[in-house]
């Protein structure tokens, strides 16, 4: 039986975890584990057997970190070749008679994907693709995802995966405290982007024990319509010792996973510290259990990098303004390929409250598939919002959707037959909301009912491609009323029956309808109230037109939406008395908490526009006065927007970057170094871990701080830790750790600086860390994150300069 056909009518269960059993069966610190599969396969097949015979249907095997980043593609072969015979002779040799299946287990790379990283997109797919080959090579029965903490480096292992084999394929992302990928995603956000590229199965690993991953879970099964899993770790890590254990014991956690399955999980496992006795007792627990029966959920979603936005809830306003027709200076924007420029548009279009920016780069004199493909990537570097990819060229149409991080809008397909087989494979394979168009081969029906009619076809032919109603969203065209006096009130009956009929969402461009009319905001704000009340989803509009957004504020509050009127009353209060002026453009004005455009350049992450506006400023003020007054504040605002969970990482990097640019013209125009003026800070990921992510993010806010940061790389051996702390005499010390069988490299580098370099305070982060486990390994300072460290620092200096 498929494993697909399985888990419809039964709980999957998966294993435990395999680091911490490595460490018990003599891994030794900075051994990477993936070698094991050749040098100790005995090893490797009984841990998979114990899994096997205590009830997991489905093993991992042992190549969580086996891609070409790390090995050699002749070292590669062979370590996937014998993971999977490990884990197939051991499901032989197991006496379990439950169904058994052995998945490829594929884990992060330990890089982060550019722009806040130095890894290519497409290059991490090419990464994860040559894996997958070598899986479907040798054998494999479905592909686990896992322990993904960034968005986008799940969406390219996804696609790397679906575009390599036609396995199965689970994805499992580690959530943290906040409920948050590492990179700012919800789980909405992951269910809207990984249901829309065709994933299996979706859920949460590793991070935390089950009960503080419940929330996670509750809002997975909200939004999911295929089965959701669950592999928590066996609570939180702690040193007794010398060795790693956990908090929750094995009855503990299959009664928190039992209550989770009877919620609707259908597939189980553990993570971190999780043993075959966890797996033993959670099929004990559940064993009566019947799983849910699964629901196709209606709802429509799409998605940036950090949050998803569902569509029925309340009107939803997309930004019109990143669309050159009619705007000359945008028009030469695109020509000289400023991409700043739209990028301060989109920021500006946010600032006024749009939910969704419509992204359109059409223009004959310029290569739109390389600029909508730049364009829809910077403005994701720096603005959280979704887009809507707006373009008539399906090749780049695909470049978009492909680089984009997240579930897009798709503008536009139509009834014609040539439009819906360019863009429906489109939708299919990368996932997204499709705009419809209600024409056809005969153009635009006079009447809402051929308008429905043409509607219900591209329905059905969407639902030959596989793809839902629910992820169709239809524009029954706004025409202008001065043409023809019935434009309007047809529009308006078509809305309404789409709605009524079909039970689809709508969406406008609303400025159509005025197009030849004096003061045309005037109409525009009317139709828009009109549509509205007969049920219109959606509305591409200019969030700079006063009209436009009075409706939106007042229909909110005259709906019941807009809880004691509250964001109506702030709106109204906002307002001053130029703002009646008819079709102008109102440039954004400066936030109240941004002293200075540049303080708003580098919050908002705007590199050129930082750089720039510092030269400026330097013809009158002193350097030193810019980095005190204007560019430290700056980056203390996003740290405390980051602390505060208002401020996700990538909007921390993008800001720290733009710092840099600052930094960098500042230095030029200087006679002198104005580099680092605070304490030397060691930093290095510890012996057998590759992953340096976190230790780079942090890296990059202390030098943004002035800190003179000694980067050791990753995989680094105590000893030469230990060297550069003694010949820089460095009063901190930063170790990064990702993985449980490389906190014991991290112990030990701790106590051989405690005997060569006494005076060094140390700082420890990771996602396997915690404040007692910290404590036990003789840590200074837990760092949670990267300001936290920026902030230990920042004291340790002070307390310097004090003495």
């Amino acid at each position: 039986m498929k494993i697909t056909e399985y888990i419809k009518n039964n709980i999957l269960y998966l294993d435990g975890g395999m680091g911490t059993l490595l460490q018990a069966r003599g891994l030794r610190a900075g051994e990477l584990p993936e070698i094991w599969n050749m040098t100790h396969s005995d090893i490797i097949k009984d841990i998979h057997k114990g899994y096997y015979d205590a009830g997991s249907n489905v093993v991992n095997t042992n190549t969580f970190g086996a891609n070409t980043l790390k090995f050699s593609p002749e070292e590669l072969d062979n370590i996937v070749k014998a993971a999977i015979n490990n884990a197939r002779n051991a499901a032989e040799e197991s006496l379990g008679a439950q169904p058994k299946w052995v998945a490829l287990d594929i884990g992060p790379t330990g890089r982060m994907l550019k722009p806040y990283g130095d890894l290519d997109f497409e290059d991490a797919v090419a990464v994860f693709a040559e894996t997958v080959k070598l899986g479907v090579k040798y054998g494999a029965d479905l592909i686990m995802i896992e322990t993904m903490n960034d968005s986008y480096e799940t969406k390219a292992a996804l696609l790397a995966a679906k575009e390599n084999s036609e396995l199965p394929v689970f994805v499992s992302n580690a959530y943290g405290e906040d409920g948050k990928l590492m990179t700012g995603a919800s789980p909405a956000a992951m269910v809207a982007m990984l249901e829309g590229m065709g994933a299996d199965a979706i859920g949460a690993n590793c991070s935390l024990g089950p009960r503080a991953l419940r929330g996670v879970i509750e809002e997975y099964l909200r939004y999911a319509s295929v089965p959701v899993l669950l592999k928590p770790n066996a609570g939180l890590p702690k040193a007794v010792d010398g060795k790693t254990v956990y908090d929750v014991g094995a009855e503990e956690f299959s009664e928190e996973i039992q209550a989770l399955v009877g919620s609707g999980v259908s597939i189980v496992g553990g993570c971190c510290g999780t043993t075959p006795e966890y797996i033993s007792a959670t099929v004990r627990a559940t064993a009566d259990i019947k799983p849910l029966k699964r629901e196709k959920k209606k709802g429509t979603l799409i998605s940036s990098y950090t949050h998803a936005l569902e569509f029925g809830n309340e009107p939803i306003l997309i930004g019109e303004r990143i669309n050159p027709t009619g705007k000359k200076r945008f028009k030469e924007a695109l020509k000289a390929h400023d991409i700043d420029y739209i990028l301060q548009e989109g920021i500006a279009q946010q600032e006024k409250g749009v939910h969704v920016l419509d992204v359109n780069v059409g223009l004959p004199d310029i290569d739109e598939i390389e600029m909508l493909k730049q364009a829809v990537c910077q403005l994701q570097a720096i603005i959280d919002l979704p887009l809507q990819i707006d373009t008539s060229d399906p090749v780049a149409m695909e470049a978009a959707l492909r680089r984009y991080n997240g579930k897009a809008m798709i503008n536009s397909v139509n009834g014609k037959k040539e439009s819906m087989e360019a863009v429906f494979p489109l939708a299919k394979k990368y996932g997204g909301l499709v705009v419809a168009l209600t024409l056809d081969e005969r153009g635009i029906p006079e009447t809402a009912e051929e308008r429905l009619e043409i509607a219900k076809n591209i329905l059905s032919v969407a639902e030959s491609y596989g793809i839902e109603k629910k992820d169709l969203i239809f524009d029954p065209l706004a025409l202008t009323v001065s043409a023809d006096k019935k434009a309007a009130l047809e529009t308006m009956r078509a809305v309404k029956l789409i709605k009524d009929s079909l039970g689809c969402h709508t969406s406008l461009g609303i400025s159509n309808v005025s197009f030849g009319l004096p003061a045309r905001d005037a109409v525009n704000g009317t139709f828009f109230a009109l549509t509205l009340a007969q049920g219109l989803s959606a509305a591409i509009m200019n969030p700079y037109s006063y009209e436009m957004m009075k409706v939106y504020y007042s229909y909110r509050a005259l709906s019941g939406i807009d809880d004691n009127c509250a964001d109506y009353i702030s709106f109204a209060s906002s307002l001053q008395e130029n703002v009646t002026k008819v079709e102008e453009k109102i440039s954004a004005p400066l936030e109240a908490e941004y002293s200075s455009e540049l303080q708003r350049a580098i919050i908002k992450g705007l590199k050129e526009k930082a750089a720039e506006l510092t030269s400026v400023l330097l013809d009158n003020i002193d350097p030193l006065e810019i980095v005190q007054r204007e560019i430290i504040p700056a980056l203390d605002m996003v740290g405390v927007g980051f602390e505060n969970k208002t401020v996700y990482l990538p909007g921390l990097l993008m800001s720290a970057e733009a710092a840099k640019a600052a930094f960098e013209v500042i230095k030029s125009k200087m006679t002198t170094d104005t580099g680092a003026d605070k304490c030397s800070f060691v930093i290095a990921t510890v012996k057998g871990d590759i992953h340096d992510i976190g230790k780079n993010i942090v890296k990059l806010i202390l030098e943004n701080y002035g800190f003179a940061v000694s980067d050791l790389g990753r995989d680094v051996p105590p000893e030469d830790i230990v060297a550069e702390t003694v010949r820089l005499h460095a009063p901190i010390v930063g170790l990064s750790a990702l993985m449980t069988t490389t906190v014991p490299a991290m112990e030990e580098t701790i106590r051989l600086l405690r005997s060569k370099a006494p005076w060094c305070k140390i700082v420890v982060g990771g996602a396997v860390l915690n404040q007692e486990y910290s404590d036990a390994i003789g840590a200074d300072k837990y760092a949670k994150d990267a300001m936290a460290a920026v902030r230990y620092a920042d004291q340790i200096n002070r307390e310097i300069k004090e003495k």
